[in-house]
């Protein structure tokens, strides 16, 4: 029945996104390749000094990434410290500088880290004004970086790939904005809250009371999923009835988190005008999905141990009207984006089950990964995969007409190096210091414990932001070291990006020299000299065919080649010990 259960909440999900592929992708190409501007957009130009005919370089467009970044991280800070002179502030006090920092780094880097309890550290204001407005803004950042490279894989011979704040513009008002108000209008309809009342006084099932705030959740839990953010309002996210009232509501939510990644594909196709790649893109980003949410099911619907046997699963931390399998798929949603969302505790799935998770979140983000991350992660695995299939096979590596180059790989193999450094390096550094790894183990110094502190810093470097709930991670050493990595893990592959679309927006179309009689395909003289009768003409050079299952499967090889032996070891000291009975 679990597996039934779950093969039809998998179908369903499917169904869903196959039917938005091809409109909604169109959708988001013609958001980024349209010439005409709205009288609102002009507007915003204006007001704010952009010329939007002007385009950028690859330096110009990161400068303003991250001068734009800059100020959000810094508002976002303000506002926190300022928190009670603020209205709507619930009668909270300020936020502390270092856990601040933490959440103004976690909401602009896109991972929504939460190492507090949101109903009983923030008011409305900081939750709307803050918190809500860097979901939107760091999901278009992410969408605008993608788009940048794929202008940098199009174009012949350009210095530029973009107008970053024209990007940015449209983002919000042509697709986040509109999307965001209508699953708003579904959730309130689901019976998700949308008020600003204080406070709600409830009896709890032992007979004491509790008071619980309302708040703009509906709103929130929209833009939340559709920019795979994942901060939830209350500090039981998702898995709180106020954010996710029902199992329909549920599926919703689910569907929010992965539509637009999982468009994204036919995005890239429809503006390089080849639809192919992007089903070689899709096709791996669905076997990887579909490969972990098996695994993650297994491992819960097997669920060792003598109370998950008894039990007939591991229902601990699972919330009864979902279940093992649509708890499963969300998990696998939120580990496979940025989106740190969670309808269940996933500190309380089993060892193997938590394993599976962490090595999703490890892969980098690409299946389908973040709202636009997800997909020039992917292209840069692409790139990694042309290369490595030229060298097998002898043959130039061109993608999409144009050469990858010793340039073009040492960005990539840096773009590869980020997560994996910031994650093992700030665990052997919390780790290499007695004092810090004395407090982060208080809690649990066993298997567990090494797991929850892995899931965190893997969870920050990939900016996911979800996390083992058995970590308390406000600590003014963590929060200032997951905040600082969370940074990096951001903008450090950003910079290796747009440095990529830089490099490949120069090139013109990959060519050879060859000696050939005009109008007939000429040989090559031995020598390199020109018969007669011959000329020396460019001849493009032959493409790889990237749209073969061939190259589906060479790339899964790349992709899982980088991750696991990275981190098998840390798993072996963790969740594998845990799981084969260590203490």
């Amino acid at each position: 029945m679990g597996w039934l259960e779950a093969v039809a909440a998998y179908a369903t999900l499917a169904l869903l996104i196959g039917l938005c592929y091809r409109p909604l992708g169109d959708y988001i190409a013609w958001v980024f390749t349209s010439r005409h501007h709205s009288r609102v957009e002009r507007a915003i130009y204006r007001f704010c000094g952009v010329r939007p005919r002007d385009e950028q370089t690859w330096r110009e467009y990161l400068g303003a990434i991250l001068a734009f970044s800059l100020v959000g991280l810094v508002f976002l800070y303000a506002l926190q410290r300022l928190q009670p002179w603020l209205p709507y502030s619930l009668g909270f006090r300020p936020v502390s500088p270092h856990l601040a920092f933490n959440t103004a780094a976690s909401f602009v880097a896109n991972t929504d880290w939460q190492a507090y309890s949101p109903e009983q550290t923030l008011g409305y204001t900081v939750q709307m004004l803050g918190i809500g407005v860097q979901m939107f803004t760091s999901a278009a950042v992410g969408m605008s970086v993608a788009v940048a490279l794929i202008r940098g894989i199009m174009r012949r011979r350009r210095a530029t790939i973009g107008n970053f704040w024209v990007d940015l513009v449209r983002v919000h008002l042509r697709l986040l904005l509109p999307l965001a108000v209508i699953t708003a209008v579904v959730f309130i309809a689901g019976g998700v809250v949308q008020n600003f009342l204080p406070t709600t006084e409830m009896a709890t099932i032992t007979g004491g009371r509790q008071w619980l705030p309302g708040g703009p959740a509906a709103s929130h839990e929209a833009i939340k999923l559709l920019g795979t953010n994942g901060g939830g309002f209350f500090n039981a996210n998702s898995a709180h009835p106020f954010e996710n009232p029902s199992g329909w509501v549920n599926l919703v939510q689910i569907f929010a988190l992965l539509v637009i990644p999982f468009c994204l594909p036919r995005t890239f196709g429809k503006i390089v005008r080849d639809q192919r790649l992007g089903f070689t893109i899709l096709a791996t980003m669905g076997t990887l999905f579909t490969a972990a949410y098996a695994l993650v099911t297994w491992a819960e619907l097997s669920g060792s141990g003598t109370v998950p046997q008894l039990a007939g699963a591991a229902m601990e931390g699972k919330e009864q009207r979902f279940g093992i399998a649509w708890s499963t798929l969300f998990a696998t949603a939120t580990t496979g984006t940025s989106g740190g969302a969670a309808n269940s505790t996933h500190d309380s799935y089993t060892a193997l089950g938590g394993m599976w998770e962490m090595l999703h979140m490890a892969l980098g983000e690409l299946s389908p990964g973040g709202v636009g991350t997800g997909l020039y992660t992917m292209l840069v695995m692409v790139i990694i995969a042309v290369f490595i299939a030229g060298l097998l096979l002898g043959r130039a590596p061109v993608l999409l007409g144009k050469r990858v180059g010793v340039t073009e790989m040492k960005l990539a193999s840096a773009f590869i190096l980020v997560p994996p450094v910031l994650a093992l390096g700030g665990m052997a550094i919390t780790y290499a210091i007695p004092q810090v790894r004395a407090g982060v183990t208080t809690g649990n110094p066993g298997s567990h414990g090494m797991s929850e502190i892995f899931y965190a810093f893997i969870s920050a470097s990939v900016n996911n932001g979800s996390a083992f709930g058995g970590l308390d991670a406000n600590t003014p050493w963590l929060n200032v070291t997951l905040g600082i990595v969370m940074l990096l893990g951001r903008f450090v592959p950003i910079a290796l990006t747009l440095a990529i679309a830089g490099s490949l927006a120069m090139q013109d179309r990959a060519t050879r020299r060859r000696n050939v009689v005009p109008g007939e395909d000429g040989a090559d003289s031995k020598d390199g000299t020109v018969a007669p009768g011959q000329v020396r003409a460019a001849v493009p050079l032959t493409q790889l065919p990237l749209h073969r299952p061939q190259f589906v499967i060479l790339l899964l090889i790349v992709i899982i080649y980088i991750t696991l032996p990275t981190f098998v070891p840390i798993l072996m000291t963790g969740p594998l010990a845990e799981g084969f009975g260590g203490p």
